[in-house]
């Protein structure tokens, strides 16, 4: 007991106080208990990110034709292997931009999953749990929120760009750390005008008349989701009159700067990001989809386009965090949610495949230039280093200074931990 006691700070030992007094009185305050075991502080051992930006390519990339090139093999298919800026290192032709940025890249050749199919898929890598009726787990940047606290008093500290309906955003947590979504970052954040009938004076005595009428039932029901809910709605009216809006505003870049990322909703959304990131919001995700690839994989349209649209974005978002100094302090992540099989099916296309697939991270103190782990010859399954989605997030987590063992409480009071049972690949830092 008065080792536990030790480890609490004050308000950890008042609430522990609380609850052995009013179960002594056979009180139940379960709650009370998980938050106060939530206070028990656990030091990480981390990186050094401060942000994180979150980039997933929705329908399953084909490793084989971005960064596990295997010439010379029959499953290779027709995409060729150019060198990058990392004597030794090659990756696909179709990622010139991004092979003048290998330096920054550490490739993970060696990801693999239990599931084949897309959404349970999506949910895993984002989460690092399988998905149940009973829970929905959190994704990476309401874990931050939660871990660190908010950054920004006017901005979100998460926003969702493109992301589908199914994103587990800030999943049982309360909705204070719910992401802020995006759905065209050529258009930013809309709706944030009063409409041509109600001046500034006006909307402010509406608010005030709603508070008014919350005010009584706050009074009353003093709970926590209560709290959040009021807390949120005064988040997003704060953030209607911030100046702080032109961030989402793309038209305050040089039309040349926005060519270069690409004049499409991927290439706008890693420029939206980088924007975001300079105005302090912690997470950024921006959702790139059309990977599912099970015919004509060669057409213009489909892995070439791709691919091309991949590679402009991610590499000049590369070169301007450098340039800007916020690369050191920046996580960049490339993800999805397998890989595509090694053989070509009979509609010139790749099917579904979790026995192996590639991601990478760069940036926040992880170290460049380099691939981890392999596949086989074939590039069918893990040959060394197999990296799960649990240990992928627990990497992210541990180069953002998360802890990686601490239990958060749902709540129907079951524990959960920010990447499961994963454990970070340290080598990569």
């Amino acid at each position: 007991m008065r080792d536990l006691l030790s480890k609490l700070d004050g308000v950890g030992r008042r609430q522990f106080l609380e609850y052995a007094a009013k179960s002594a009185l056979g009180v139940s305050v379960l709650p009370t208990f998980n938050q106060m075991v939530e206070a028990a502080p656990t030091k990480a051992k981390g990186g050094k990110a401060k942000r994180l930006i979150y980039l997933y390519m929705a329908g399953a990339m084909s490793h084989l034709d971005t960064f596990d090139l295997k010439p010379g093999h029959k499953n290779q298919g027709e995409t060729k292997a150019i060198k990058t800026s990392v004597p030794g290192a090659k990756i696909s032709e179709f990622l010139p931009t991004l092979a003048e940025e290998f330096d920054k890249m550490a490739v993970i050749n060696s990801m693999y999953t239990e599931t084949g199919a897309h959404g349970p898929g999506e949910y895993m890598m984002r989460t690092s749990y399988k998905k149940i009726a009973t829970t929905r787990h959190p994704s990476m940047g309401p874990w931050i929120q939660r871990f660190k606290g908010r950054q920004n008093q006017n901005l979100p500290d998460t926003v969702l760009i493109s992301a589908p309906a199914r994103h587990p955003s800030a999943g049982f947590l309360d909705p204070s750390f719910s992401p802020l979504p995006i759905g065209d970052p050529n258009r930013g954040l809309e709706n944030t005008k009063s409409p041509a009938y109600m001046s500034d004076t006006s909307f402010e005595k509406r608010i005030d008349l709603i508070n008014k009428f919350d005010r009584k039932f706050q009074n009353k029901f003093k709970t926590k989701d209560v709290l959040a809910y009021t807390d949120f709605y005064s988040q997003a009216t704060s953030l209607l009159s911030s100046e702080e809006l032109k961030a989402f505003d793309l038209n305050e870049e040089k039309p040349e700067d926005r060519d270069k990322y690409g004049r499409n909703s991927f290439g706008q959304g890693c420029m939206l990001a980088r924007r975001l990131v300079e105005n302090d919001v912690r997470c950024v995700e921006v959702t790139f989809g059309g990977w599912d690839m099970h015919r004509d994989i060669y057409e213009d349209r489909t892995l070439p386009t791709r691919a091309g649209i991949l590679d402009k974005a991610l590499g000049n978002l590369l070169k301007d965090l450098a340039a800007l100094g916020l690369l050191d302090e920046t996580l960049v992540v490339l993800t999805t949610e397998f890989g595509r099989t090694p053989v070509i099916n009979q509609n010139a296309g790749r099917d579904h495949h979790p026995g192996v697939f590639s991601a990478a991270l760069m940036g926040g103190g992880i170290k460049g230039g380099q691939f981890y782990g392999k596949s086989d010859e074939g590039g069918q399954s893990v040959d060394e280093n197999g990296v799960l989605p649990a240990d992928f997030n627990a990497t992210i987590a541990t180069a953002l200074n998360l802890p990686l063992d601490k239990e958060i409480f749902s709540p129907d009071g079951r524990p959960f931990k920010v990447a499961h049972d994963g454990e970070a690949v340290t080598k990569l830092l």
